[in-house]
């Protein structure tokens, strides 16, 4: 089950297949070979490079554009603004963690299988989400598990 923030990590993703020639991960070759490994890899580096691309124009624009509204209804908007803006850099921190736990694994040989089950994950969940740890079933009854253990 995609939540609102796999939809729009998946949706900020970039193409690693335009960094590798066109290339893209096929079933008819072996499972996490070398060059389905380099196409995640290159994935992960360019989606960490956008995030930290980001980071930095935000950044920049918090220190050139300091609250200067004299009414009290624009600052407010602005701070609302602001507040959403840093939230969203939040939670794109706590994924650069992600990205870079994959890329451990990418370097350890895990990278592409369960963390629970130790079956391959589909190419298709690792394009729309590299940073996946488990399958698509895992997954789903990792978060059944969640949802009855929050509701005792």
């Amino acid at each position: 089950m995609a939540t609102a923030l796999d939809r729009y990590e998946s949706a900020a993703v970039p193409a690693a297949n335009d960094l590798m020639g066109g290339y893209r991960p096929s079933a008819d070759e072996p499972f996490m070979n070398e060059k389905q490994q380099a196409y995640f890899r290159a994935k992960l580096l360019a989606w960490k490079e956008a995030i930290l691309r980001e980071a930095q124009v935000t950044l920049g624009q918090l220190q050139i554009d300091s609250l200067r509204e004299a009414d009290l209804t624009d600052r407010a908007s602005s701070e609302t603004d602001w507040s959403i803006e840093l939230r969203t850099r939040d939670r794109q921190r706590k994924l650069i963690s992600k990205i870079e736990a994959a890329l451990r694994r990418i370097d350890e040989g895990e990278y592409g299988y369960c963390e629970v089950s130790g079956e391959p994950i589909s190419l298709a969940r690792l394009e729309a989400r590299p940073i996946a740890t488990m399958t698509v079933e895992a997954q789903e009854r990792h978060e059944r598990n969640e949802k009855v253990s929050r509701e005792e």
